[in-house]
């Protein structure tokens, strides 16, 4: 399998320098290549390619030894090559009729990381093993960095990549034949119904508290940017601010990253067999103001539930639990969400009535009351049984 890992970085000052340093110049480049593929269009209607300019590299380090000649060749192609993915995503799009979004140029903070895509071409995971105590990973033109390794890392180091967040530098490395650590089987079989009150509530009647971290931090948050708010642009107070606000959000999300992981592995523990709902989560959390000719109804209330549902954090959760799962062995159903929670899970009678509030379920049929997300969840649980079975006749 392949999995990455984080570390926190310690680099000294001077470290901390060549770091900031490598994202400008990274960043300088990224611009300057989407400015070549623009004017070259513009003025001749030439389309440059990737491989058009990788090949001018060479001439650009050569002219320039005190800056863009100090990193890495490998990460200045890797830069290339994103924004050559970035051009594809865009032609995709617009092949497809969706809105284009046309690549932008990376403004200062706006591109923050760096990737060597193979350990040993300008990089070294580990580049000192002989330390008895300390991790460190050496980067062309930075040096022997510290790591704060709080794991041990499994499988092999393809690429490796540093980012910054905030205040902090983080390494990252893509670890190809990762093995696997199957847990015992349960022969239990589970159907999660997400949500806003309960994260996760089961078929089994359990409920996972939402734990609302941006909700608990929102006053903080609203001080911290009413005093960005204040301070002039270019300032260094403004600067510092920046930071503050930066680093709330960053412990927002630490905390929920903490607390879906917890959730993952609770269910991956105790069922075989875990069924929920194929989310378009995009497209729930898309705004309701409409346009100017036909704006939209309830915008308010609609801005608060998107809030929620992204301080809920289902994307985050939903893929943290599928490479939970893949690594236990566990097998993970998506099923087809719609009418989960109008249908009786007892009688199979679908009607809107049935829903009697967010909480409450009451079949007009055959009188079945249950709490709603329970009911939804055993739908899911049914569905994804069935969808299974199909599968395995197949």
């Amino acid at each position: 399998m392949r999995r990455s890992s984080k570390f926190l970085l310690r680099p000294t000052a001077r470290q901390a320098v060549a770091l900031t340093a490598c994202l400008d110049d990274h960043r300088a480049l990224y611009n300057a290549a989407l400015e070549h593929r623009r004017t070259a269009y513009a003025k001749a209607k030439v389309s440059i390619r990737y491989g058009d300019q990788s090949a001018e590299l060479k001439h650009i380090r050569a002219d320039d030894t005190g800056g863009q000649g100090r990193w890495s060749f490998s990460s200045q192609q890797a830069t290339l090559r994103r924004l050559d993915k970035a051009f594809q995503a865009f032609f995709a799009r617009v092949k497809a009729g969706r809105t284009p979004g046309f690549p932008r140029f990376k403004g200062n903070g706006r591109l923050d990381t760096v990737e060597w895509p193979k350990d040993g071409d300008g990089c070294r995971w580990d580049s000192q093993p002989e330390h008895p105590t300390a991790t460190y990973v050496r980067l062309q033109g930075i040096g022997h960095v510290r790591v704060h390794r709080h794991r041990p890392v499994r499988g092999t180091v393809k690429t490796i990549s540093v980012r910054r967040e905030g205040m902090r530098w983080y390494v990252i490395l893509s670890c190809d034949d990762v093995p696997a650590e199957a847990l015992p089987a349960t022969d239990a079989s589970v159907g999660v119904d997400l949500g806003v009150a309960s994260l996760v509530t089961t078929s089994e009647g359990e409920h996972l508290a939402n734990p609302r971290h941006l909700a608990a931090s929102a006053d903080r948050l609203a001080a911290a940017q009413r005093d960005l708010a204040r301070k002039k642009r270019g300032s260094t107070r403004r600067r510092k601010a920046v930071a503050r606000v930066a680093a709330l959000h960053a412990t927002v999300r630490r905390q929920r990253l903490d607390g879906v992981h917890k959730a993952a592995l609770a269910l991956v523990r105790d069922y075989d067999v875990i069924v929920h709902e194929d989310l378009r989560i995009a497209n729930l959390t898309r705004s309701a103001s409409g346009t100017l000719e036909a704006p939209g109804s309830n915008v308010a209330a609609k801005s608060g539930l998107n809030r929620s549902i992204l301080d809920a954090g289902w994307g985050v959760f939903l893929t943290i639990l599928s490479h939970k799962a893949e690594s236990a062995g566990r097998k993970l159903i998506a099923v087809n969400p719609a009418n989960t929670s109008r249908t009786c899970a007892r009688c199979g009678h679908c009607a809107k009535e049935n829903r009697v509030t967010q909480a409450e379920f009451h079949c007009r049929r055959c009188a079945h009351v249950a709490h709603a997300d329970v009911n939804a969840a055993k739908n899911i649980l049914r569905a994804g049984l069935a969808l299974r079975d199909v599968a395995q006749a197949a």
